[in-house]
């Protein structure tokens, strides 16, 4: 049994004023090759948001929600540093490869488990196993890994110039894109308080910073009479993260570990949500993971 959800868009014709997006427009820019084991064209193609914004939809059609850390989350990482770049803009068009070949998430059902592949122009860029348990538990909350299919094959050959790796700050302003409509909640100013510290290399987040922003709009947001419309959302914090950190880091395995773990303890069900803070910085990560 299987089931695919695949999202496709018009192709944009010679005046829809992509510019930058296209391949080969900067060469700082991170590519689907910097990230996923693709080939051609499709490697050389700066990530965009909106084809970030089509997997997750198409994620969240499949597997119930985007999966932590997962495809669109790498993506969204990537789309983000793109856009700080110049690179593309964040209500652009989806890139042509995207557009053309469409992006697709597909599930087949095996004894125990369901097997989760996502494609990109009909090239795989993420493989995961949920186990049958993890479908109990709200269909694909802790996702694991099957054999990465991520890594630089093609674009560059493997490792991105120095300069190009996403940072704290950049990582803090993709959770603003990815889920910046949620209201900012007590588990996303702890984790939002370590990732300051770590950014500005310090024991605790400065007490006119990020964290202290994120805590007074989470206790705001707890008033009884706070309208829905009316509380604080996580754009509201973190929009403009990168500027307002005074000092800021590559983020590495070590500085997702110690996020995650902050707002997994501060939340009243003991998670991370895919897309949010926690998320966010590990996919960052993960897409710096290996390279130079």
């Amino acid at each position: 049994m299987s089931q695919e959800e695949q999202l496709r868009r018009p192709a944009a014709g010679p005046d829809d004023g992509q510019g930058e997006d296209q391949p080969g427009g900067d060469a700082a820019a991170v590519c689907y090759g910097d990230v996923f084991a693709v080939e051609g064209e499709l490697a050389r193609t700066p990530i965009a948001p909106q084809d970030a914004a089509m997997m997750q939809a198409a994620e969240s059609a499949v597997l119930g929600r985007a999966p932590a850390g997962g495809t669109a989350a790498a993506m969204q990482s990537a789309a983000r540093r793109n856009e700080r770049l110049g690179v593309v803009a964040r209500d652009g068009e989806a890139t042509d490869p995207a557009a053309e070949g469409g992006v697709a998430v597909t599930e087949a059902r095996v004894p125990g488990a369901r097997v989760v592949t996502e494609f990109v122009a009909d090239q795989p860029v993420g493989q995961y196993i949920i186990a049958a348990a993890e479908d109990d538990d709200g269909g694909g909350a802790a996702v694991a890994e099957a054999g990465e299919l991520e890594g630089g094959g093609g674009g560059r050959g493997g490792a991105v110039a120095d300069g190009t790796k996403i940072t704290i700050g950049e990582a803090l302003e993709a959770a603003a894109f990815s889920a910046g409509d949620q209201a900012v909640e007590p588990s996303d100013a702890e984790a939002i308080a370590v990732a300051e510290a770590l950014a500005c290399r310090a024991d605790e987040a400065p007490p006119d910073g990020l964290a202290a922003r994120a805590r007074a709009a989470a206790e705001a947001n707890a008033a009884a009479a706070r309208r829905e419309e009316d509380r604080a959302t996580l754009r509201d914090v973190l929009a403009d993260a990168a500027s307002v950190l005074g000092a800021d880091k590559e983020v590495e395995r070590e500085d997702a570990a110690l996020v995650v773990g902050a707002e997994v303890r501060s939340d009243p069900d003991a998670t991370a949500r895919p897309g949010w803070v926690a998320a966010s910085i590990a996919a960052a990560a993960r897409l710096n993971r290996g390279r130079q």
